[in-house]
């Protein structure tokens, strides 16, 4: 072990990392706020536009501020007609998450300023990923299917023009609140991997399309971003409501996960699935996905009855999977949507970071061998 080593934490564990106003969690007690906020007050009263000012801000935005933001953000909509070109022209067997992250990027190419990094420019390069984010998604999914490209409609809010975009009509008011409330749910936690991503970019003084670039990289990662398609897999594979008590007592048997439970923060219910899940049973109501909802709601029984007393409970993305099949998101959407949901959480991370940066570099302890001799390579 090196002199100057310390005991290192794995996945850095525990490690105080940054300090942040933004998002509260404690894990234990099943609380999340966003400044103090609790999540539940939020996904039932704000929007996500709100939401964001909320976290960029550090407050509640006044009407004058919070119409100034959405303007903003809906007068952006619309992207670069060489971008459109360019997605246009991938392979239609992309990855979504793939476009999604090269899109992203190459956004800055149209930007007269894309180094800057003073305050403003923060914003209003954050303003703009997240007014676009949506059309690179829709863009490409409508292209690959064949379909005509459906232009932004600047007069719909954040969710709604989403949806407009990606099936071609606008949404009913339930299925629009309903993604509302997930983008809500989901725009920031903590010091997750792809945030603290996006802060380690944002630390070196690089500029905003890089750190949200690879903040989308590490999202993309099925140990983080990827778990509502897997929980919607894992729905597809049961069936039908006959099928969940054998599927899951065969899990639990085998010692196998079982996709949407736990949660390497909360060790009691995820206050965020617990909202979700009344919108998720009204949403599949009306989309005729009855079904689907009472397969999931079979499976938080049986899990409840088999290891609730262990701590492992539905997180978020248990009821999110249900929500995003019944509004009409293809299976590989899910993560791009995690991704657009979360830009509020990453650009308010990126500010704090500006405030008092100090670049995040920490440590290795070097754990291999020393005064190895050099063997010539004829010798080796």
């Amino acid at each position: 072990m090196s002199p100057d080593s310390s005991t290192a934490s794995k996945g850095l564990e525990g490690v105080v990392a940054a300090e942040s106003k933004m998002s509260f969690i404690d894990g234990a007690k099943g609380i999340l706020e966003y400044v103090g906020i609790p999540i539940a007050a939020l996904a039932e009263n704000s929007t996500f536009e709100e939401t964001v000012c909320l976290l960029w801000d550090g407050k509640l935005p006044t009407r004058e501020r919070l119409d100034s933001f959405v303007a903003g953000v809906r007068s952006q909509y619309a992207l670069p007609r060489e971008l459109i070109d360019i997605i246009t022209s991938f392979p239609k067997s992309a990855e979504p998450m793939h476009v999604l992250r090269t899109g992203v990027s190459a956004l800055a190419l149209w930007d007269k300023s894309p180094d800057e990094i003073e305050p403003a420019q923060v914003r209003l390069k954050g303003k703009n990923l997240m007014a676009r984010m949506p059309a690179i998604l829709t863009t490409f999914d409508r292209y690959r299917q064949g379909k005509e490209i459906v232009p932004p409609d600047p007069s719909l809010s954040f969710a709604a023009n989403l949806m407009y975009m990606l099936n071609g009509e606008k949404p009913t008011p339930t299925m629009e609140k309903a993604l509302d409330v997930c983008l809500i749910l989901h725009t920031d936690h903590g010091l997750n991997a792809s945030t603290f991503a996006a802060r380690v970019i944002a630390s070196t003084l690089s500029d905003v399309y890089s750190a949200i670039t690879g903040a989308i990289g590490a999202l993309r990662g099925p140990l983080h971003g990827g778990a509502n398609e897997g929980v919607m897999h894992m729905l597809n594979e049961i069936g039908s409501i006959e099928n969940v008590e054998p599927y899951v007592k065969k899990k639990l048997e085998a010692k196998d996960k079982v996709m949407g439970f736990g949660h390497r923060v909360y060790k009691t219910r995820d206050p965020r699935a617990m909202f979700l899940k009344g919108f998720s049973r009204k949403l599949a109501e009306q989309t005729g996905n009855s079904k689907l909802y009472e397969m999931s709601r079979k499976i938080e029984d049986l899990m409840d009855k088999e290891v609730g007393s262990r701590g492992i409970y539905p997180n978020v993305d248990f009821y999110s999977a249900t929500t995003y099949h019944c509004i009409g998101l293809r299976l590989d959407l899910f993560t791009p949507m995690f991704a657009i949901s979360r830009i509020g959480g990453w650009l308010g991370h990126v500010i704090e970071q500006q405030h008092g940066n100090r670049l995040i570099r920490p440590k290795a302890d070097y754990i291999g061998p020393h005064d190895q001799p050099y063997v010539p390579i004829g010798e080796r």
